[in-house]
């Protein structure tokens, strides 16, 4: 008895020293981040997000931007066309991240893509592209504040001017993007996921049942929606569609940001394929329903496709949803301006006052450039649109194809196989093809903000219902 007493004890001793070891190897490696550098006792851990609760911020960062938006391009480009289009987008965004990825476990030192341009271009690559994602998350959390504001008009029938609900989404996404690290950010992951689905299944089950959508003739009228196999769109409404597309995929480059807080930076393939997976699917499933049931009268956003009522029952279960797009983008906006001011410094993860201050002024900033934006510019989703395809596209393709090529241009002469021939071929592909949306896409985003300009229908920092235009 005293033997196996011993025995045992002798077992679990050596299970908590393994513990033990396994924590303190882990906790070095923490601490040794090439990013977030030292942690100091009571001091703040980033690099503790699990590879699960990542998948669950990228999708809600990525359907918060493109879902409802997709429909639409169906009924411009047809069906056949969009869903190829879809298709392509999706398989190069998906290699973007797989790239992003390889490139941080080549390089550790790599905590967003102004450090990748770094590596590529100097000093000058840095500047440019980290400000260009900055402008870019600082956009989308305004088109976030924006579209919340929607949806509060919609659901109380526009009882306050659009102003006050645009400052009541900043004041919540400024509270809630203060929470420092991704880890205890991914909640609210889980929380707009479930919100943005139940809004996507509830308007698409409506529209269904009803048979026909808000906007066709009346239940008197004999209806059936127009299915086109092919449109028949414009040069700059076809490259509106593309922009849409890549703008639906284009949290790719906060991944920069989210692999660099991974427990495990080599985990975050897995996170990428279920993001990638299920927001294609979703893209998919949701865009054809819609567009078989509805036609050419789906409205965008999508939520108001079934009629006033449901509209405001769509827009009450996708609120939070669209509260936490705000949100997440504001913290990555914010997070790349703390980390950019306090890298390399005790302060970047110790408890201090600096610490706070600064962290705190980057949200304020963040969130206050991103209100005076959004109600700023009258045109707001012209503006979107061009700021996507001008810079989203060179961040989620061009820029992946370039770093690939930095990382294995010179195997070129050790490796003749027909696989690596392949890749080169595609990656040039992806920065032409890329270079060639941005081109186009712009090209229909200025289009289209001079015909809002010629409207003078919208208002800077107007109180006006801003629901009854989707």
């Amino acid at each position: 008895m005293v033997l196996l007493n011993s025995s045992k004890e002798l077992e679990k001793d050596g299970v908590e020293v393994e513990a033990q070891t396994t924590y303190a190897r882990d906790l070095e490696e923490r601490e040794g981040d090439a990013v977030f550098g030292e942690v100091e006792a009571g001091g703040h851990d980033y690099t503790n997000l699990t590879w699960w609760r990542g998948a669950a911020v990228l999708t809600k960062i990525q359907l918060g931007m493109g879902v409802l938006g997709i429909p639409q391009v169906f009924s411009t480009v047809g069906m056949v066309p969009g869903i190829i289009m879809l298709l392509v987008i999706a398989l190069m965004t998906s290699w973007s991240s797989y790239v992003i990825g390889k490139f941080k476990v080549r390089h550790p030192e790599v905590g967003s893509i102004g450090d990748a341009a770094y590596i590529l271009w100097g000093p000058i690559g840095r500047e440019v592209l980290g400000g260009v994602y900055w402008l870019y998350m600082v956009c989308s959390a305004g088109s976030g504040m924006l579209s919340a504001a929607i949806a509060f008009n919609a659901i109380t029938l526009h009882g306050a001017c659009t102003v006050v609900f645009v400052v009541v989404s900043m004041i919540i996404a400024a509270i809630l993007a203060s929470i420092q690290t991704l880890s205890r950010v991914s909640i609210l992951g889980y929380i707009g996921l479930v919100s943005i689905l139940s809004a996507i299944l509830t308007v698409t089950i409506a529209v269904a049942v009803q048979g026909r959508p808000d906007g066709a003739p009346p239940a008197s009228v004999p209806w059936a929606p127009e299915i086109k196999a092919f449109g028949s769109p414009t040069f700059a409404e076809a490259a509106n569609c593309l922009g849409t597309l890549v703008f639906a995929y284009g949290a790719v480059p906060a991944s920069f940001q989210l692999v660099a807080e991974l427990k495990r930076p080599q985990d975050f393939i897995k996170t990428a394929s279920v993001a990638q997976s299920v927001i294609t699917s979703l893209y998919l499933t949701i865009g054809v329903v819609l567009y078989v049931y509805a036609g050419d009268h789906i409205a965008s956003p999508a939520l108001g496709t079934a009629g006033p009522m449901m509209k405001r029952i769509c827009y009450g279960l996708g609120l939070p949803a669209l509260l936490v797009s705000a949100t997440l983008f504001s913290h990555f906006s914010a997070k790349y301006l703390f980390v950019r001011a306090l890298r390399g410094s005790r302060h970047l993860t110790a408890n201090s006052a600096t610490h706070w201050l600064v962290w705190g002024s980057s949200v304020l900033a963040s969130v206050v450039i991103a209100f005076l934006i959004a109600e700023g510019v009258p045109f707001f989703d012209s503006l979107i649109s061009l700021v996507g395809s001008l810079f989203a596209t060179v961040m989620c393709l061009q820029f992946m194809g370039c770093m690939w090529f930095y990382d294995h241009w010179q195997d070129r002469h050790t490796d003749k196989t027909l696989f690596y021939r392949a890749l080169v071929f595609w990656n040039a592909f992806i920065i032409v093809i890329g270079s060639f949306i941005t081109v186009a896409g712009s090209y229909g985003a200025v289009e289209s903000i001079i015909e809002s300009l010629a409207s003078g229908d919208t208002k800077s920092f107007g109180c006006a219902d801003n629901s009854n235009s989707v």
